[in-house]
């Protein structure tokens, strides 16, 4: 093995440094946080080549856990402000980082991520790339947040539960296709990046993961406001979607009937029969564009 590989091996966390670190800090994974730790190297390098991340990009990682993904971020020299919910890995991160990578931009928060706001990433330049290993019983509402929060997102990848991530990545008529890909698909287009193996994690999962990416569109496809209406008619949608849309859509339209509504979709070029699964998330923006 050469000097150059063995040093650059040095500046990830590997299994042994991973339970040595949480041993030292009485840390279990726990559920109730969807804590899984990433322990293999090769791993976390393969994530942050298919993210394109470079030491030009300001990135937001979620959930760094012990600052396996972290260090891999930092190792190609991107800033990197960690948003962390446990306060215990929030103030040994940057311990980590000073041992490992004593030269890394890292900036660590102490945070739910779904309680984050716009204070919280103050006093630097907004992140443009999301990399994140995100906990998986509240990934989808974690990443509508974020997308919603930070309009400077320009790309991202996320590793996921891989039924989430089939279902962010789906298209319409599709049988993974819900609300989650509907709403993503507001943001920009999504693909399935790649899988990984439950054996990088510790302790392993029950469930496969998949890395999913994400490049935003070049241009809005509607305003804010439009936003919150389509998503309410997204929302409607597929909490009926056995229905046809004539019938759904009423619960997000005050005072609509069956007939209000199927001329309303009849305006926007649409089918009122057609069920929620059907529509595209720019179906949808043309009923909002009706309706206002």
């Amino acid at each position: 093995m050469s000097q150059e590989h063995s040093d650059a091996v040095a500046t990830l966390l590997g299994p042994a440094e991973v339970r040595e670190l949480a041993a030292r800090l009485d840390v279990t994974p726990t559920k109730k946080l969807g804590q899984n730790f990433v322990h293999d190297p090769n791993t976390v390098r393969k994530i942050v080549r298919l993210a394109g991340v470079t030491e030009h990009d300001e990135v937001i990682e979620i959930g760094p856990g012990l600052g396996s993904l972290t260090l891999g971020l930092t190792e190609v020299g991107a800033s990197v402000t960690a948003i962390e919910i446990d306060p215990r890995l929030a103030a040994q991160l940057p311990q980590t980082q000073a041992q490992m990578q004593p030269n890394a931009k890292l900036r660590v928060v102490l945070s739910d991520a779904l309680d984050l706001d716009r204070s919280h990433l103050e006093g630097q330049p907004a992140p443009t790339v999301l990399v994140a290993n995100l906990p998986y019983n509240v990934s989808v509402p974690i990443l509508m947040h974020l997308l919603e929060l930070i309009p400077e997102l320009q790309s991202g990848l996320v590793m996921v539960q891989a039924e989430v991530g089939y279902r962010i990545a789906a298209g319409p008529g599709s049988k993974e296709y819900g609300s989650p890909s509907a709403k993503a698909a507001w943001y920009g287009d999504w693909s399935i990046a790649g899988t990984v193996s439950r054996k990088i994690f510790w302790p392993i999962p029950g469930v496969d993961s998949v890395l999913v990416g994400f490049a935003k569109h070049a241009e809005p496809i509607g305003t804010e406001a439009e936003r919150a209406t389509t998503f309410a008619l997204v929302n409607a949608a597929f909490a009926g979607r056995r229905k046809m849309i004539r019938q759904s859509l009423q619960a997000a339209i005050p005072g609509s009937t069956t007939e209000s509504v199927s001329e309303l979709v009849q305006r926007a070029g649409l089918d009122p029969q057609a069920r929620a699964e059907s529509l595209s998330i720019s179906d949808y923006l043309r009923i909002t564009r009706v309706l206002v």
